[in-house]
């Protein structure tokens, strides 16, 4: 008896904090502009995507004392252009990422409740901690939080907002208007919260909404990015392309579900991938390498290598090979980075390595690095490719980035979406109603008890 086929999950990531997007292209749009938003948006919809991810961007990125003008620089609050988008479209998921080391728990929890209840339940959340001094300089805590405290922070901070989510019951207001009873008695539950980083008394002000929860993402990879993942996630947003290398962490992953009560299908995981399409094999790898070429221009290369290294490297050829001198690691927490010693030697001898194994130069090693895309080829290539990824568990679908801000997906939702509608392993239209935990095939959140009430 065959196995079912398992259906498979695509988000739509809005391009623009980094070399990724060309905005130099002569089609690239505005990346503030709402017109932008809403053409990626509906796009996502036509392409009947499970959501749309937006990533956050709290300090514009800095090299040489100078804010860096190569990349694409500005972005508007995630939870205000969610809101905005959920105004324009009725079907696809809205995931934005917020910060869990410069936030609180009660005002995000209240913002993300927000957005569930005006999108007709389709928020997300993207769970994430900032590694660095850089950003956090922007913030009354300032500096940053060591990597271990600061997963301590982020699951403290995902159990005490579910906790205010679930304060409240699904049928929490009974707005009786003959009885003149708008709530029953203990409704909402009061939240006395006391741990190493928060101590909360609360009565949570925003009725349990649509989701009950709003999904959760997160991106971590470390360890303890791991266990995050596997206690709180739904969906898990990886850097895990190569085959063999996503099916090892969906394994790992999806292994430490068990140990929470937790099943396969409560969390999907879903890897960046970019891509290119042409209409023959040898016009998609010609498409790549124009697009990688426009993507890691000489001066971006030579910036990267230049923030590796931590020296100026202005003398050096873009087209030659790799700088023979050490890294100036400087001060520990230098230019913001923390762990920057043991870092930055770890880096420089990975480049080191690749690029003289394969004769690289310095931009083909950025290239190599930062601009190989996921799916090079014809749109059955790539839908047979993105088939074969899910029906053999290395992952649940791709997190899909576009190069073009806003129509870097127009292509992929016209020409290879249909290809995986004829292999019934993607949905032909959107569920009536769906929330985006139903979009994601996910359980309905269960209220937990209380976290900690001293």
């Amino acid at each position: 008896m065959s196995s079912p086929v398992r259906q498979i999950h695509l988000a739509a990531h809005f391009p623009g904090v980094n070399s990724t997007t060309v905005w130099t292209d002569p089609t690239a749009g505005s990346q503030v502009d709402f017109a932008s938003f809403e053409h990626f948006s509906r796009t996502a919809e036509r392409g009947l995507f499970d959501y749309v991810f937006l990533a956050e961007g709290l300090r514009l990125r800095e090299h040489k004392g100078r804010v860096h003008e190569l990349d694409v620089l500005g972005r508007p609050h995630t939870l205000s252009i969610l809101a905005a988008i959920a105004a324009i479209t009725e079907h696809v998921g809205l995931v934005g990422t917020l910060n869990t080391t410069f936030n609180e728990p009660y005002e995000l929890a209240r913002a993300l409740a927000t957005l569930d209840h005006l999108s007709g339940g389709r928020a997300g959340w993207n769970a994430v901690t900032s590694s660095d001094a850089f950003h956090g300089a922007n913030f009354r805590r300032g500096g940053y939080l060591d990597h271990a405290d600061r997963y301590e922070r982020a699951r403290e901070f995902a159990s005490l907002a579910k906790e205010l989510w679930d304060s409240w019951p699904d049928d929490g207001v009974r707005a009786d208007a003959s009885g003149g009873v708008f709530l029953d008695d203990g409704v909402p539950s009061r939240v006395r919260h006391r741990g190493a980083q928060f101590d909360v008394d609360a009565v949570f002000d925003v009725p349990r909404s649509p989701q009950g929860r709003p999904v959760i993402v997160q991106a971590g990879d470390s360890a303890d990015g791991r266990g995050f993942g596997a206690e709180h996630a739904e969906v898990i947003f990886s850097l895990h392309t190569r085959f063999d290398d996503a099916r090892a962490f969906y394994d790992d992953v999806k292994g430490q579900l068990g140990a929470w009560g937790r099943d396969e299908e409560s969390l999907k995981i879903l890897p960046a991938a970019t891509f290119a399409i042409g209409d023959t094999a040898e016009e998609a790898r010609e498409r790549s390498r124009e697009i990688a070429l426009s993507q890691v221009r000489p001066e971006t290369a030579l910036t990267y290598v230049e923030q590796v290294w931590g020296s100026d490297l202005s003398g050096y050829d873009p087209d030659g090979p790799l700088p023979d001198i050490d890294p100036d690691t400087g001060a520990e927490t230098a230019k913001g980075w923390a762990n920057r010693h043991a870092s930055a030697r770890k880096r420089v001898a990975a480049l080191r390595e690749l690029s003289e194994s394969e004769g690289l130069s310095i931009r083909e090693t950025v290239i190599r690095l930062t601009a190989n895309h996921t799916f090079v080829g014809t749109p059955d290539r790539i839908a047979a490719e993105i088939d074969r990824y899910v029906q053999e568990r290395a992952t649940d679908g791709f997190t899909l980035v576009g190069h073009l801000t806003p129509h870097g997906l127009d292509e992929f939702a016209d020409r290879v979406v249909p290809l995986l509608q004829e292999r019934g392993s993607y949905r032909e239209s959107y569920p009536e109603g769906a929330t985006l935990r139903d979009l994601l095939g996910l359980p309905a959140a269960r209220r937990v008890p209380a976290f900690a009430t001293p």
